[in-house]
């Protein structure tokens, strides 16, 4: 089963081809070892939230952009035998310093549990990051099934939803900080691609008008505390 390393930094925004640079440098490392595919996406269109949002989740300073990527892999077991392999060499001592600041980039390894369509390079990207109850789990799933028929309606080609499954809690940043998230509660990295920005942005302004004086259903996670954002991919390998 597909499984993803996500992660979220805030890098300079001078620092932006250095940074594609040094991701492109890293990605012969990751297909060796068994990844399927690399993409890296900038932040294009990322609002400040009222409680959470890409640059607080990050400790993002002035002059940063938030950047949304993962990693994929055929299934769990290649990623963490990866990761540990990675961990176990010398080499990785010597890697070339980073163009961002390291220590507030957090990540974590996901599983799907629900998706539509098919990714494909080049599209605009609405990357989600939010915390769901546990026990909300399959709630959620059913949740998202009941969106397809709308996402697709205005345009997006692939939906995926990502539940956590190896979520690590970082000294700085973590996705459970990200996500102010509460005891029993599990983190979610998910995307939406659409064939543009301005597919994106105009399916935005119908969804609102369509809900407009419309009762919102009870959501199975609190919405409050999830955070979006658009991305524009800079490097897409596989």
């Amino acid at each position: 089963m597909t499984y993803y390393s996500g992660m979220v930094a805030a890098v300079p925004t001078a620092n932006k081809q250095a940074y594609i640079d040094h991701a492109a440098s890293t990605w012969p490392m990751f297909k060796k070892l068994g990844a399927q595919r690399m993409v890296e996406a900038w932040g294009e269109d990322v609002p400040h939230g009222k409680v959470t949002d890409f640059f607080r989740a990050t400790q993002a300073e002035d002059g940063e952009t938030p950047v949304f990527s993962w990693i994929e892999w055929p299934d769990r077991a290649t990623a963490d035998t990866a990761w540990q392999a990675m961990m176990d060499d010398p080499e990785m001592q010597n890697m070339p310093e980073m163009p961002f600041d390291g220590k507030r980039m957090f990540w974590g390894g996901f599983a799907p549990i629900y998706q539509f369509g098919r990714s494909e390079p080049g599209r605009y990207i609405q990357g989600f990051v939010l915390a769901v109850p546990e026990a909300n789990k399959q709630a959620y799933a059913d949740m998202a099934r009941s969106a397809e028929e709308m996402f697709r309606r205005f345009g997006a080609t692939h939906m995926v939803e990502n539940w956590g499954e190896d979520v690590p809690h970082g000294k700085l940043t973590d996705f459970y900080r990200a996500a102010d998230a509460r005891d029993g509660e599990v983190p979610m990295f998910s995307w939406v691609e659409w064939p543009d920005r301005a597919t994106c942005d105009e399916a935005g302004e119908k969804m609102a008008a369509e809900m407009e004086g419309q009762e919102m259903p009870e959501m199975p996670f609190d919405g409050m505390r999830m955070f979006w954002a658009g991305f524009s991919p800079i490097l897409d390998r596989s």
